[in-house]
């Protein structure tokens, strides 16, 4: 009897454990789409998406397809997708990443086709857009990565992109030079991190209360220097020339792919840059271990000879910077000049894109670009007065970052010993 029903049991344990939440997901929002995008959308129109900018060395026309049909099309391969998620986990077997990234995908451009009906807009604006509101975004979640992996929490992201902005801003342009403020935005995070560092690290303090102290201290700093100072002397004090774009040769003459990632400003190839060495010093080399064991189990890792506290401290520092770069981009990278809470909250974003991205580096921008997509999306299609209500499109960024992070991410762990103060004994 106990045979029969051992295998029985193991049976329900199996079919318990088996999560269907993916491929339900997937088919609840493919129906979705057949239904509205498709079945339901507009007949007889046309969308006309644009593929070539005037600066390629391909010129390519204007691609029409007719939105209903189009749709529909992209709305059963959502659906097949959906289905190839549920057979996979019927058969106990897991769903390749790639399963959701190809169905977001093929959403997203069913949505598009949609929403462009009887309309034109260019892919290459709408890919180099999303790029571009990634930046701050990646390198915000960059830097918190860096403090998490080794135990510090950072919620004072924000903070340090506010400070990276404000310094940036000021020092281009009492120098006339874009790049110093590139080095001034990384010395204008520091001194949040130095802060963090030294509350969280030495003196034991809540983490999470320090971050958003120091968030708020950030919002009240530069608001002061801002009425007080650049307002006096706005054309001294607050006019930085902008980052010119640095076309890369042949590379940046690929039609699509080359105006997007080849044909940008130098804090977007440091941004290239700054998640490769990240990676690979986080997971290739022996600062990268301890790091992470500091951030795993740091007991283990003071057993073994590693200071802990010290640990800490570089990383804070380090990725305090690493995210003060990103705050140059609000000024001489984009708007070029600084304003009160410019970065309107984009730090808690950045903090979003670093949980959705796993802790990892390549995750981190993956979901930066997620974020990036849906805040030049709704731009886009407020511009295009699409049936959309505009009030839907300002919250979509903020929509699809609840989204992502609660419904997306799921049992994913971070470091375990993020948030807790160590103290040697």
């Amino acid at each position: 009897m106990s045979a029969v029903a051992a295998p029985a049991t193991q049976v329900a344990a199996v079919t318990a454990a088996r999560s269907w939440k993916l491929p339900i997901t997937l088919g609840v929002f493919g129906l979705l789409s057949f239904v509205l995008f498709g079945l339901l959308g507009p007949a007889g129109s046309v969308t006309t998406f644009g593929v070539s900018t005037g600066a390629d060395l391909l010129q390519f026309d204007p691609v029409a397809v007719p939105t209903r049909a189009t749709a529909i099309v992209l709305s059963v391969l959502c659906l097949l997708l959906a289905g190839y998620a549920y057979v996979r986990v019927r058969a106990d077997r897991p769903v390749g990443r790639w399963v959701l990234a190809v169905f977001g995908v093929l959403w997203v451009l069913t949505f598009l086709v949609w929403a462009v009906a009887d309309k034109s807009t260019s892919i290459v604006s709408l890919l180099q857009g999303s790029l571009l509101l990634a930046v701050p975004l990646a390198f915000g979640a960059l830097g918190g990565l860096l403090n998490e992996r080794a135990g510090v929490v950072n919620i004072a992201i924000e903070g340090q992109l506010l400070t990276g902005a404000f310094g940036a801003a000021v020092l281009a342009s009492v120098v006339g030079n874009a790049y110093v403020g590139l080095v001034a935005a990384p010395l204008a995070g520091l001194l949040i991190g130095a802060m963090l560092a030294l509350f969280t690290v030495k003196y034991h303090v809540n983490q999470i209360i320090v971050g958003v102290v120091l968030n708020v201290f950030a919002v009240g700093l530069t608001s002061f220097l801002f009425s007080s100072v650049l307002k006096n002397d706005a054309a001294t004090l607050n006019s930085p020339p902008r980052l010119p774009t640095i076309p890369i040769p042949l590379l940046s003459e690929i039609p699509v792919i080359g105006p997007v990632l080849f044909r940008q400003s130098i804090i977007v190839y440091l941004l290239y840059v700054a998640v490769i060495v990240i990676s690979i010093a986080l997971f290739r080399t022996r600062w990268g271990l301890r790091v992470r064991s500091v951030g795993e189990y740091p007991q283990a890792a003071d057993t073994v000879g590693i200071d802990v506290n010290r640990t800490r401290w570089g990383n804070v520092l380090l990725g305090s910077m690493v995210a003060g770069l990103g705050g140059a981009f609000f000024t001489i990278g984009s708007v070029g000049a600084f304003g009160q809470e410019m970065t309107a909250g984009k730090g808690y974003i950045a903090l979003a894109a670093m949980i959705l991205g796993r802790w990892s580096p390549w995750g981190a921008l993956g979901a930066a670009l997620l974020f990036g997509f849906a805040d030049k999306l709704q731009q886009v299609l407020g511009v295009l007065e699409t049936p959309i209500p505009n009030q839907f499109m300002l919250m979509l960024p903020y929509v699809v970052t609840i989204f992502a992070v609660a419904g997306l991410v799921g049992r994913v762990r971070g470091p375990a010993a993020a948030g807790q103060p160590y103290v040697k004994g």
